[in-house]
C-alpha cells in the first residue's frame, strides 16, 4: 500500500559527476553534483544557484563533467562538505561545509588538460566530457528572485573521453555497459549498479541512429 509522505529529498538513484571548472586566478575548482541527465550530447545539470561551480562556468562559459566508477567513491566523498567559495555562503556553513581551495589535492586526485576547454578533467575517472554552456534556467523563479537557491544549466558536450576499460571490444566508440560501472547516488548514500534485470528491446536500435549534428562536431 503507498502511503503519503513528505521527504526531504527526492534522489532515487543518479550518477556522481564531478564538475571541473577554472577559477578567475585560473587554479581550478572540483564538485561533486548528482543532479545530472543527457539528451544526446545535450547534458542538463543541477547545481546551487550561487556556487563556485556556478560562477565559473558562467563566467569561462565551460567546464568538464568527469564521470567517476565506484572505484572513486572513496575519492569522492573526501569532496564532501567542500566549497571553493570564500567565505562560504550561510546556507553551506549551517550545513557543516568548509572552504578548500585545492580540491584536487585534498581528494588525491590528478588534473588533466583538456582539448578544447580549459577546464580541469580527472584522469582517474574513466569518463571526461568536455563542455561547453548554452543556457541558464533559474529553479522556483515563480516564488521570487530572491528565493532561487538552485539552478539548471544546458551544456553542450564538445569532446568525450573515455578510458580504454570501459570500451566495447567490437566498437571503440561504444561504452561496454558489462564494463562501465558508474558511481551512483541515493539518498545521500553511494552505491553502484547490479547486474542486467532484463534484456532490453531499445537495445536493438542501432546506436549510430541516435547521432546528431552535436555527434560529429565533437
Amino acid at each position: 500500500m503507498h502511503q503519503v509522505s513528505n521527504p526531504s529529498i527526492l534522489y532515487f538513484g543518479t550518477p556522481v559527476v564531478l564538475v571541473g571548472t577554472t577559477n578567475s586566478d585560473n587554479t581550478f575548482n572540483l564538485a561533486p553534483i548528482s543532479s545530472a541527465f543527457w539528451l544526446g550530447y545535450r547534458c542538463m545539470i543541477g547545481i546551487a544557484a550561487h556556487s563556485k561551480t556556478t560562477e565559473n562556468i558562467l563566467r569561462t562559459r565551460e567546464c568538464v563533467l568527469n564521470l567517476p566508477s565506484v572505484n572513486q567513491a572513496e575519492a569522492v566523498d573526501k569532496l564532501a562538505l567542500l566549497t571553493g567559495s570564500n567565505p562560504v555562503p550561510a546556507g553551506k556553513v549551517a550545513k557543516g561545509y568548509v572552504h578548500e581551495p585545492d580540491k584536487f589535492s585534498r581528494a588525491k586526485l590528478t588534473p588533466g588538460e583538456s582539448e578544447i576547454v580549459k577546464a580541469p578533467r580527472v584522469l582517474e575517472c574513466p569518463v571526461h566530457l568536455e563542455a561547453q554552456f548554452v543556457g541558464i534556467h533559474p529553479f522556483a523563479a515563480e516564488t521570487g528572485i530572491e528565493n532561487i537557491r538552485s539552478v539548471t544549466m544546458e551544456l553542450k558536450i564538445v569532446r568525450v573521453h573515455l578510458d580504454d576499460s570501459i570500451l566495447s571490444d567490437q566498437n571503440r566508440d561504444h561504452v561496454d555497459p558489462e564494463k562501465w560501472k558508474p558511481l551512483i547516488m541515493s539518498f545521500q548514500q553511494f552505491y553502484g549498479l547490479g547486474s542486467r534485470v532484463h534484456s532490453s528491446k531499445l537495445a536493438s536500435v542501432p546506436q549510430k541512429l541516435y547521432r546528431t549534428p552535436d555527434t560529429e562536431r565533437a
